[in-house]
């Protein structure tokens, strides 16, 4: 829902420190003068507009709900600028999910104003874009089929509840693991904090991120308590939040 959460006035809504205001989550890739983006979120253009985005050269999404797809239509100013259509890799079942939401774009009826334009590229193994290697990682959010990523030395998973054992050697000898860590109380479609320490003492990543954080964990204070019981190599993510990885 993001921080501050709508109708909300908690002390972490009502936070000044600014790492506590959380748009929803999202991942900008650049390597080699390209970018991909990770998710078009309904923030997308604000995010977009804060790093100063001026070319897009690909979009990966990692499953269909509200909060990681509202945000494709923002795309259209790239498809203007670059003169072309923009990738969009996917699973089978994601892609069923923007092709009904997102109907206008595929309906195939001539549309008198601009509509994005893609090219749809299912994921059924390891694809390059921008230069980069990048492995899709199958987990499970709640009920539904998701994917994270892996680029070289780093690897993303939001929304998953549960991540498979034969994904886990896909996300050996990490550098960098960004993931799920909703809050502490157990929810059914996301990791809580306990869940993610345990899973990144399995993994044993050189450094972790949570990520896809909700308003009861304020920044600060669960840093602190992370370091307080052994883990200061790990910490909540933040926007803006940005790093090198080796590819």
């Amino acid at each position: 829902m993001g921080v501050p959460t709508l109708t909300c006035h908690c002390r972490v809504c009502c936070s000044k420190d600014p790492r506590d205001n959380r748009l929803r989550p999202s991942v900008l890739l650049a390597h080699a003068g390209q970018t991909a983006v990770i998710d078009t979120t309904p923030d997308f253009r604000t995010q977009a507009l804060r790093v100063g985005l001026d070319r897009l050269d690909a979009v990966l999404l990692t499953h269909a709900h509200a909060d990681h797809i509202l945000g494709f239509d923002d795309i259209r100013p790239f498809n203007l600028r670059q003169k072309a259509a923009l990738p969009v890799y996917a699973s089978a079942e994601t892609l069923v999910t923007l092709k009904k939401t997102f109907a206008y774009v595929f309906d195939g009826i001539p549309a008198i104003s601009t509509i994005p334009q893609v090219t749809l590229h299912t994921i059924e193994g390891p694809f390059d874009v921008i230069g980069t290697r990048v492995i899709p990682i199958p987990a499970r959010h709640g009920d539904m089929g998701v994917l994270g990523f892996r680029f070289g030395s780093a690897a993303y998973l939001t929304d998953f509840s549960v991540l498979p054992d034969s994904s886990k050697p896909l996300l050996s000898g990490l550098d960098d693991l960004i993931l799920d860590a909703l809050r502490d109380l157990p929810h059914p479609m996301h990791q809580t904090v306990e869940q993610a320490l345990a899973l990144i003492q399995e993994l044993q990543p050189r450094r972790a991120w949570f990520t896809h954080i909700a308003h009861e964990l304020p920044h600060s204070e669960t840093n602190a308590r992370l370091r307080d019981v052994g883990f200061p190599n790990v910490a909540l993510a933040y926007d803006g939040l940005h790093f090198e990885v080796q590819v």
